[in-house]
C-alpha cells in the first residue's frame, strides 16, 4: 500500500496518486469555505447595547490617545504586491538557445497578430516550443535552475529505456527497494515476485512510481551507475542546467532541472517509439502478488497521474495530447511537461512550480500555454530554440565520428569521419580527382551541417496521428 498521511508523505508524492479513487473530502457546508466565518443575521447589534455613561468615557479615552496614534508611523495595509516574498530568478542564467532565453522574466515578441499572452500563469518558470522545429515560441525564466521531481523521470527513461529489453523479465531482490525514499509515489511492486521490464515502465509513466525506478535502475548497474549516466546523457543532450542525485526525482541537496531543459529531455525522449507508447498509455493492468496456491497471477488497473492525458478531478482531457510526465514535491512544488498535436502542429510546454491556489494549477496554466502556442504558431518571432544534441551537431550521431566508408569496390579512395563529424579524404593514388573529390566532399558536408543549424528540425515520428483521442474507450 502507498504511504499516506506519513510526517514525510506530502515530501514526493505524485499529485493526486491515487486518482481513480473518488475524494474523501466532504464538500463545504452551506457554501462557506474553509476559514470564512459567516456572521448570523439574528445577532444583537453590539454598539446598540452600550450605556451612554460607558460611550462618554470611550469617547475621552479616544480623544486622549489620538495624538498618541497620529504620531506613530503608519503602517501599510496589505494590498496585492505580496510577490516580494517569493524568490527571484538569478539575474544571469545560461544563455543555451539564444540570449534571450537568459534573461528573467517573460520574453515573447509580440507584434500585430500576434495573441497576448495569458494572464493567470504563474509558474515559476515556463516555456513553449515547436517540439518538431525546436523554436522557442514564448519563455519564463526559462533557465531558472529548480527541483523537477518526477518530471526527471524523463532523463531516467530516455537514458535507461533503450538499453533494456521490454521482453526481459526479472525478479525483485530485496535490497533492490530498501533505498526507496519515505512518502514516495509507488505502483506496488514487491519484493521476490516477477515483473517484466514492460511492466515496470507502465509503472514509471503511469504511477510514476519510484519503486519501479529503482528495480530498473538496479537492473542497469545500481542507483549510482544510472546517476552517473543520466548525467552524462543530460551533458549529451545539452541539458546543462541539469544535475541528478536521485533517477526518480526524489527531493536531494542540489538535484536541478530547469523548464528548458525538461522541454529538451522530452522532446529526445519523444523520439523514441516506446518512450511515445508509454507516455501516452491512460490506463493499464499491472500484475498483482502472486499468491500462494494461485495458478494465475492477478492484476489491477492504474491509471496515468497525467490530468490532461486522462481527463479526473475537474480537468477535462486536452485535445490533441500525447504525454509527457507530471511531478510534485514539497520542495519543487507542481512541474508539468506535455506535449500536443493540433492542426498539423506539435508543441511541448514545460511549467514549473505555479503560486496560483487554483486546484491543480499546472495542469491549467499548460493548457492555457498550449492554447496560446497554437493560437500564436505562424506568427510569432521566436525568442529562441532548442539546441539539438552534441553528437547531432557536429554529426557524430549519425556515425560521422570513426566511421569508415569504401567508396569504389577496388578500395579505391577511403572516407573517414574525424572528431568532428567532417568527412576527409585519404587518397590512395587518386592524384588531382582525390584532392577534388575531398573539396567537393567537404563542401558537401558543409552545406549538410548549414543546412542542419539553420533548420534544426527534429521530427517526431507517428506522435499523436494514430492516436485516439483520450476518453474515446478501449484504451
Amino acid at each position: 500500500m502507498n504511504q499516506l498521511h506519513t510526517p514525510k508523505a506530502s515530501r514526493n508524492q505524485e499529485a493526486e496518486r491515487l486518482s481513480f479513487m473518488a475524494s474523501v473530502s466532504p464538500p463545504p457546508v452551506g457554501g462557506l469555505l474553509r476559514g470564512v466565518v459567516s456572521a448570523s443575521p439574528g445577532a444583537p447589534c453590539t454598539f446598540t447595547t452600550v450605556p451612554a455613561l460607558k460611550k462618554t468615557v470611550l469617547s475621552v479615552a479616544a480623544a486622549a490617545l489620538l495624538p498618541v496614534l497620529t504620531a506613530a508611523p503608519a503602517l501599510a495595509a496589505p494590498g496585492p504586491d505580496k510577490e516580494d516574498k517569493q524568490p527571484k530568478p538569478p539575474a544571469v542564467m545560461s544563455t543555451v538557445g539564444g540570449a534571450k532565453l537568459g534573461r528573467p522574466g517573460t520574453q515573447v515578441n509580440l507584434a500585430p497578430g500576434v495573441p497576448v499572452l495569458p494572464k493567470e500563469v504563474t509558474g515559476r518558470s515556463w516555456i513553449v516550443a515547436d517540439a518538431e522545429s525546436g523554436a522557442v515560441l514564448a519563455s519564463h525564466n526559462a533557465h531558472w535552475r529548480l527541483p523537477p521531481a518526477s518530471t526527471l523521470k524523463m532523463l531516467f527513461a530516455d537514458t535507461v529505456l533503450p538499453r533494456l529489453p521490454k521482453t526481459r523479465t526479472h525478479v525483485v531482490a530485496p535490497g533492490e527497494l530498501a533505498k526507496v525514499g519515505a512518502g514516495s509515489s509507488l505502483v506496488g511492486v514487491k519484493e521476490k515476485q516477477t515483473y517484466t521490464v514492460h511492466d515496470l515502465w507502465l509503472g514509471v509513466f503511469l504511477r510514476s512510481g519510484n519503486d519501479a525506478v529503482h528495480v530498473l535502475s538496479s537492473m542497469n548497474g545500481g542507483i549510482g551507475k544510472t546517476v552517473q549516466d543520466m548525467n552524462a546523457r543530460a551533458a549529451e543532450l545539452q541539458a546543462l542546467d541539469t544535475h541528478v542525485v536521485s533517477p526518480d526525482g526524489y527531493d536531494a541537496a542540489g538535484q536541478l532541472s530547469s523548464a528548458y531543459d525538461l522541454t529538451l529531455i522530452a522532446r529526445s525522449g519523444m523520439q523514441n517509439k516506446d518512450f511515445r507508447e508509454y507516455c501516452s498509455t491512460p490506463r493499464a493492468q499491472f500484475p498483482g502478488e502472486v499468491k500462494p496456491g494461485n495458478k494465475k497471477r492477478s492484476t489491477f488497473e492504474i491509471q496515468n497521474t497525467n490530468r490532461l492525458l486522462t481527463g479526473d478531478y475537474g480537468i477535462p482531457a486536452y485535445q490533441g495530447i500525447a504525454g509527457v510526465k507530471n511531478g510534485n514535491t514539497t520542495h519543487a512544488g507542481a512541474t508539468f511537461t506535455g506535449v500536443a498535436e493540433r492542426g498539423g502542429k506539435v508543441l511541448l510546454v514545460t511549467v514549473m512550480n505555479p503560486s496560483a491556489k487554483e486546484g491543480h494549477a499546472v495542469y491549467k496554466e499548460a493548457a492555457r500555454l498550449l492554447d496560446w502556442g497554437f493560437s500564436a504558431a505562424g506568427k510569432v518571432k521566436p525568442v529562441g530554440e532548442l539546441v539539438p544534441p552534441r553528437s547531432a551537431e557536429t554529426g557524430s550521431g549519425t556515425g560521422g565520428s570513426g566511421g569508415t566508408g569504401q567508396t569504389g569496390p577496388g578500395g579505391g579512395d577511403q572516407a573517414t569521419g574525424d572528431g568532428d563529424g567532417r568527412a576527409t579524404i585519404a587518397a590512395t593514388g587518386g592524384g588531382g580527382a582525390g584532392t577534388a573529390l575531398a573539396v567537393a566532399g567537404g563542401v558537401l558536408v558543409l552545406l549538410a551541417g548549414g543546412w542542419f543549424v539553420v533548420n534544426r528540425r527534429w521530427p517526431l515520428p507517428d506522435l499523436v496521428r494514430r492516436r485516439r483521442r483520450p476518453g474515446s474507450g478501449g484504451e
